[in-house]
Order: structure tokens, then sequence, then C-alpha cells
């Protein structure tokens, strides 16, 4: 038994001959067939309403809110095509009975004439040039009252669940208003870039609320990511602290262990020489006065004493240099690098005699220190000497002091790295 009518012509489907009636007038097609085939039926859990296509569930959806939807297409019940066809033209009969007798006062006057609504005719061939059925867009040009084509094509969209939205709009006649008088093409020209700017100022307003929470998103993307990283920070630190106090406890415990196996070795050698297990008072004094030169020594090697009085010298005879040679900053570099290069070589090898005598009438000295003022001076206190000639200056051997070079080079090298050397 058929479930459903097809209309040939477009492949709509419809739910019996009434539908299908409906569907003649509105579009004019006339070739139908049955089909086995339910009507797609999804009806909305919230308010009930009957949705026959994923279309107007969308549409629905985008109007309500609703979006769970019960698909009852299989509880479709067979179509009875001859009872049905048999109603819709008994009815079809009583309408045109009573029409006959509605129009015996209707020639008293025109009032009562039921005419087709006159609407913007142009505006009307749009909308069926964008797919709307003439009906449709009669109905949507003559309850809008206006020439605008958008306000037509909203009250289209809101009106999708009417159900005599496609059936012809017929009102009397008496109400029926003259079509307005077509724009020029002048009016038409700016009424056409009006809507085009408000559509225009439209679309850059969400394009700017779009960014603005795209702008929002990346903040707090970028503060999320932060604190995460702040966080594994402060997780490594306290890690690295347990680990160190970890190894920390390990090495005293081992300590601890190696000082008592030393102290076992230390009374077992005393019985065996005979003597007490506990040290007396005098090698107590020893072994303590051993231990202090120890640890002195360990502090002598590890912190040599700088000469700080020769330093200061030092520092300042730089600092005059820079203050002398502000506008040639490459030219007194390349005499600090010099002077670098020199106090290197004598800590390398200070038996090594022509890393301790330069002569002064060489041209690269000359160039690169001897033009300098101050260079001579610097190297005066780091110990070099006119010989008797007056030719060389010579650092005697017994003048190499490897502190005073390595701490002068310290200051050539933070007078090379450091921009703000000798500022304060």
């Amino acid at each position: 038994m058929a479930l459903s009518l097809v209309c040939k012509d477009c492949n709509a489907q419809l739910r019996s001959v009434a539908e299908a009636t409906q569907h003649n007038e509105a579009t004019g097609h006339a070739n139908f067939e049955e089909s086995t085939e339910s009507v797609l039926n999804l009806v909305c859990s919230t308010c009930g309403k009957p949705c026959r296509s994923t279309t107007e569930q969308e549409l629905h959806t985008k109007r309500t809110g609703h979006t769970t939807f019960q698909d009852k297409t299989d509880e479709a019940v067979p179509m009875d095509t001859e009872t049905q066809m048999k109603e819709a033209a008994a009815a079809l009969k009583e309408e045109e009975q009573g029409g006959s007798k509605a129009e015996a006062p209707a020639s008293s006057g025109e009032d009562d004439v039921l005419v087709e609504p006159t609407v913007n005719a142009d505006l009307l061939q749009q909308l069926q040039d964008m797919g709307f059925p003439k009906n449709r867009s009669v109905r949507a040009l003559h309850s809008t009252g206006t020439d605008n084509i958008e306000q037509a094509v909203s009250w289209i969209v809101e009106h999708e669940e009417d159900a005599d939205l496609d059936t012809p709009l017929l009102i009397p006649q008496k109400d029926n208003k003259e079509d307005k008088p077509k724009l020029s093409p002048e009016e038409a020209k700016k009424q056409a870039e009006e809507v085009l700017r408000k559509a225009r100022e439209k679309r850059e307003r969400e394009d700017r609320e779009l960014e603005k929470v795209r702008e929002a998103e990346a903040r707090r993307a970028t503060k999320e990511l932060m604190a995460a990283q702040r966080q594994e920070e402060e997780l490594r630190l306290k890690r690295n602290i347990e680990d160190r106090a970890r190894e920390k406890a390990e090495e005293a415990r081992a300590r601890e262990k190696i000082r008592v196996k030393l102290e076992e070795d230390r009374r077992e050698r005393r019985r065996k020489l005979g003597l007490p297990e506990e040290l007396s008072e005098e090698e107590k004094a020893a072994e303590a006065a051993k231990k202090a030169e120890a640890a002195k020594a360990k502090v002598s090697r590890a912190l040599p004493v700088k000469p700080i009085a020769l330093i200061t010298q030092l520092r300042d005879v730089l600092v005059g240099m820079k203050k002398a040679y502000a506008n040639e900053d490459e030219r007194v570099k390349a005499c600090w690098a010099t002077l670098l290069k020199y106090c290197g070589n004598i800590v390398r090898d200070p038996n090594e005699e022509k890393f301790r005598k330069i002569r002064l009438s060489n041209a690269a000295f000359q160039t690169r220190v001897g033009s300098v003022e101050g260079s001579l001076r610097f190297l005066e206190l780091l110990g070099f000497d006119k010989d008797a000639g007056g030719e060389f200056i010579v650092m005697p051997r017994d003048k190499v002091s490897v502190e005073t070079l390595n701490a002068a080079g310290g200051e050539l090298n933070n007078a090379l790295t450091n921009p703000f050397f000798g500022a304060l």
C-alpha cells in the first residue's frame, strides 16, 4: 500500500491527496505517483513540531533553540488514495457551490470582490529568481508592506511553518493598494548602495567582534601557558632541591662510614703497636695543628690574593683612555685587545723572553698601542721598563707576577665587553 505521493516534476514527497492538491495550486505540477517510501517525519521533543526535511529542522532549531528530535518516519500510516481522492472531489464540489452562492451578493458592489494584492513587480521577480514560489513571495511583500527585499526574505523564513504559506493570497478589492511607482535608475542605484553599505558595516562589526574574541582567547591561552611554565619551573626547582638534599645526605653518610672505618683502623694500628687506643693530649694538639695548616694551604690556593691598589691604578688608566678616546671606540678597543694578548702570552710562558720584550719602533705596536695615550703607563704598571738604549721595553723575569697579569687581563676583558665600563 502507498505511504506517500511523489511529484514527478520536482520529486517532492507528499503525505496525502490534499497536500498534492495544494502543491498543484502552488506550482502547477500535476504529475503525481504513489510511492512506498514514507515522508521524513522529525518531531521536536520539546514542542511537538513536525519537520519534513533537515532544512526545516535546522530552521526550527535556529528560531527556537530546540535541538532534540524524534524520527517517526517509520510510524507513517498507509494511504487510502482512492478514498482521499473522493473526499477531495467532494470538498472541491462544495467549495464551488459555496462560491456560486457567494457570487450573488458580490454583484452589488466591488468592495466584496477578492483579488490578488498588488505588489512591487520587480521585487516579486527578484524573489522568484531566488527560488521562492510566487504565492509565498506575494504574501511576504504584501505582509511587510515594504520595498526592502531583505525584510521580505526574513518574513518568509519566519513564517516557514505557516500551513497556507503557498496558498494564493486574496484580499478585498477595497483593501488593495496600487503598486508604488518604480524607482528611477539613480534612486535604485542609491538604494542598492545603501543596502551594500549596511551589509558592509554589519560584516565589519562582526569581524571586529570576532577579532576581539580571538585576541581574548590568545591572551587567555598565553596566560595559561605562562602559568603552566611557571608551575613546571617550580616543580623542577623543587625536584633539584630534593635531589641535592638527598645527595648531601648520601655524601654525609658515606663520609661518616669512612670516618668510622679510619677510626677503627687507627685504633687497630695503635693496639698492634702496644699504644692506647685514644690519642694523648700532645698527639691531639699535633693532629689539630696539622689539619689547620692543611686548611690554610687549601684556602690560599683557592683564593689567590689580588693586588688591590695596583688593580685600582690599572682600572683608572683604562677609564682615562676610554674618556680620552670617547669618539674613537674602535681604536681604543684595538689597543686593549693587544694589551690583553701581551698579558696572556706572558702568563702562558713567563720564561719566553720574546713575550716580555717589545720594540718601541715596531710599526704594529705604534699603530695599535704606542699611539694611544695611557698605554705605556699601563705597561709600566705591569712591570715593563725601558732598556738602557731606550729601544725596547722589557719585563724582567723576576718581575713577572701572574696574579698581577691575571688581574690586568680581567680589567681589560671587562673594558672590552662591558658597555658601561667607567660610567660610574
